[in-house]
C-alpha cells in the first residue's frame, strides 16, 4: 500500500488479550506496516464498547466487524468518527462495506475513509496482498483537527440501484457506479482504522 495508508502484510489478531476486551461478536484484523519509513507503533490494538459505539486505539492499522452485521440491495451505512489523536503524518480511517471472507487470505471488502489533513478516499480490497485506490482527493467538508487535536466527522456511504454516494457531513464529496472495483455492495459492513491513530466511533448503523 501506499506510505499515506501504511505498506502492510495481513495478519489476523488472535491474542486472548484482544479477544477479552474487544465487544461481544466483533472481531478484528490487523494490517501490519512493512514499511522501515512508516512502521507501526509499539504495543497492542485496544477495541473497546464507549460511549454510542466504540474506541480503537490503534498501534497498527486493522478492520473491526461483526459477522452478523451485513447490509444487502439499497442501504445507507452511517457512522460518527471522531479522531481523539492524530498522527505525525497523513493516515485515514472510516467505514468499510461489501465485505466478505474478512478473517481469511480471500478477504474482500469496500472502504470509504477520511483523515487529518481535510481528504477522503475509496478503496477497494481484493485478497490479503491487493488494494486499490478507486478515487481520493480534499473536500472542504472534512474537518481538519482542531487546536486540541480532535476533529469529528460523520461518514456515510448510500447505496442506490446503479451508484454509490459518499458523504461527509452531508456533503457528497464522490459517487461511483456500481460497476468494476465497486460493483459489490452487499456483504459485512464495519470499521477501518489506519495506524497511530485513536478513534471515537458512535452511531455506527445502516438503514434502508
Amino acid at each position: 500500500m501506499k506510505r499515506i495508508l501504511a505498506a502492510t502484510s495481513a495478519a489476523l489478531l488472535v491474542g486472548t488479550t484482544l479477544a477479552a476486551q474487544s465487544p461481544q461478536g466483533w472481531k478484528v484484523r490487523a494490517d501490519r506496516s512493512t514499511s522501515a519509513l512508516d512502521p507501526d507503533a509499539a504495543g497492542n490494538i485496544h477495541f473497546t464498547t464507549a460511549g454510542r459505539g466504540f474506541h480503537a486505539v490503534n498501534p497498527q492499522a486493522a478492520v473491526y466487524w461483526n459477522p452478523s452485521s451485513t447490509a444487502t440491495g439499497t442501504y445507507t451505512l452511517k457512522g460518527t468518527f471522531t479522531l481523539l489523536k492524530p498522527s505525525g503524518h497523513t493516515n485515514f480511517y472510516g467505514l468499510v462495506f461489501g465485505g466478505s471472507n474478512l478473517d481469511g487470505p480471500q478477504q474482500e471488502y469496500l472502504y470509504f475513509l477520511v483523515a487529518q489533513d481535510g481528504t477522503w478516499l475509496v478503496k477497494h480490497r481484493a485478497g490479503d496482498a491487493a488494494t486499490h485506490d478507486v478515487a481520493r482527493g480534499p473536500n472542504a467538508a472534512v474537518k481538519k483537527p482542531d487546536a486540541s487535536g480532535k476533529s469529528t466527522n460523520a461518514l456515510e456511504v448510500r447505496v442506490a440501484g446503479d451508484k454509490i454516494d459518499y458523504v461527509v457531513n452531508g456533503t457528497v464529496v464522490h459517487s461511483t457506479p456500481k460497476t468494476g472495483m465497486t460493483a459489490k455492495t452487499d456483504g459485512i459492513y464495519g470499521i477501518r482504522v489506519n495506524h497511530l491513530l485513536e478513534v471515537q466511533i458512535d452511531d455506527l448503523a445502516v438503514s434502508k
